[in-house]
């Protein structure tokens, strides 16, 4: 191993206020099977060194996959160089930190035979193809990571943390009279391969081609305003996209987002409280040090309707005399970290949403968001409905297809009237700045009174 002192004594030099390591050794596995073929087996191992160094206000950054000293000590130097004047801060001894994590994996992936992964996928394409014969295509993807990471800073910082990370993703395609629909759903998260249980990708499948099914036969969507009734298996994609990013420092603080300056001020209805926990166990948003190596806390974004704080890595919170709220994230070494969402959810309200559903007359009820757009300065968005019912009289009807939900987050925000006393996850991989991290969201079921619902008339 180099030596990180040496290391961030050179790059310290000048008047830098800050500069870190983050050394990261990434072993994974990537199976893709489609149309009952494999298409892709892959083992790969990456591994690298990012070396970082902060000023009033920028950051200068580079990364490597070479780990000599020498090359090392040579981009300290290069990085220094940024640097003026007399050496401002010194580099401060600290305390070796390993992460410890209150849930374990009780298989690790590495551990599982490649026969036994590919087996499953087999299984998971023969199931689906039997349980609708409509069919046309079948994709799964399966990875496992295991992200060793090792990060020292010039404030002391020594810390080792071990991130775990399993996915499997279902994506069926099928065709009846020339309309072709698809139907998608993944599940994971940080767990060993224990996770795997047949009656929990038998639920997967299961789930993912009977909404295809649903779609194949469904009905166009309805246009108009209406109201709509998110349940909680939609996960918490509105929350994410429609408010989540436009709480991170970044965009917040530096006038990207409709929500700049209004801390202490009433965003949403007194129902609406959101959270960014990064502590729960197990979720795809979970680590135990972001990657500024600071330990991240359960941040209340919003309580009772009133905004209470935003998501801040290291550096903004620097810049505006903050206190990090642990949501420094980065992909790879390759990249420098960035305020970053981990688990994001509304808190359960009081309502039961039988309930909800029960007082709408003419609506939607979507039981699974798609793909979306957010503009986070003006708050507006789109998002596909993948699967959706219509509500009539109170009762859930006939499904519905090809339709979109259209708003702005901070109008949905404020006239939400109704909270469920249930909560419901999502997973996925949030992009922003060409970085993709791994992330969750939740929601209780939720009645948006006015919204407008795009798609077709029947």
């Amino acid at each position: 191993m180099f030596d990180t002192d040496r290391i961030l004594k050179v790059i310290m030099e000048g008047d830098l206020l800050f500069s870190d390591i983050f050394v990261e050794e990434r072993s994974y596995n990537h199976l893709h099977l489609e149309s009952s073929r494999f298409e892709k087996i892959e083992k790969g191992i990456d591994k690298g060194v990012g070396i970082r160094a902060i000023k009033p206000w920028k950051t200068f950054f580079a990364s490597t996959n070479v780990l000599e000293e020498t090359a090392l000590v040579e981009i300290a130097r290069d990085l220094s160089r940024f640097s003026k004047g007399k050496q401002s801060s010194t580099v401060k001894k600290g305390n070796y930190t390993k992460a410890v994590y209150p849930f374990s994996a009780l298989i690790s992936p590495e551990d599982v035979e490649l026969k036994g992964k590919l087996n499953m996928l087999q299984h998971i394409d023969a199931m689906a193809r039997a349980e609708e014969k409509r069919v046309k295509q079948v994709r799964i993807i399966y990875r496992d990571t295991i992200q060793s990471v090792n990060m020292y800073n010039s404030d002391g910082g020594n810390i080792e943390d071990e991130r775990r990370q399993i996915v499997l993703n279902v994506l069926v395609v099928g065709e009846k009279n020339g309309d072709v629909q698809t139907a998608y759903d993944s599940i994971g998260g940080f767990y060993g391969y224990e996770y795997f249980t047949d009656e929990r990708i038998e639920g997967l499948v299961k789930t993912t081609v009977k909404r295809l099914s649903g779609l194949l036969d469904a009905i166009e969507a309805p246009m108009g305003v209406k109201t709509v009734v998110l349940a909680s298996e939609a996960g918490g994609t509105m929350i994410h996209e429609a408010i989540g990013h436009g709480l991170e420092a970044d965009l917040a603080m530096e006038g990207l987002s409709c929500y700049k300056e209004m801390l202490g001020q009433k965003i949403a209805s007194r129902l609406i409280s959101v959270v960014d926990d990064a502590t729960l166990p197990n979720m795809r948003g979970t680590y135990a040090f972001d990657d500024d190596g600071i330990v991240p806390e359960r941040t209340v974004l919003v309580e009772n309707g009133i905004l209470k704080n935003y998501l801040f890595d290291r550096f903004y919170a620097m810049k505006y005399g903050k206190g990090s709220t642990g949501n420094g994230r980065r992909e790879s070494f390759r990249f420098k970290p960035i305020p970053r969402m981990s688990n994001t959810m509304i808190l359960s309200g009081e309502d039961d949403p039988a309930r909800i559903i029960s007082s709408v007359d003419d609506g939607v009820y979507v039981v699974k968001m798609g793909g979306g757009q957010v503009d986070t300065v003006r708050g507006d968005f789109v998002f596909e409905i993948q699967e959706g019912y219509k509500i009539e009289k109170g009762s859930i009807g006939e499904m519905i297809k090809n339709a979109t939900m259209m708003g702005n987050g901070l109008q949905v925000l404020q006239e939400i009237d109704m909270v469920g006393n249930d909560l419901g996850f999502g997973i996925g991989t949030c992009g922003k700045d060409g970085q993709g991290v791994p992330v969750s969201d939740a929601q209780p079921t939720l009645r948006i009174p006015e919204i407008v619902v795009g798609g077709k008339e029947s």
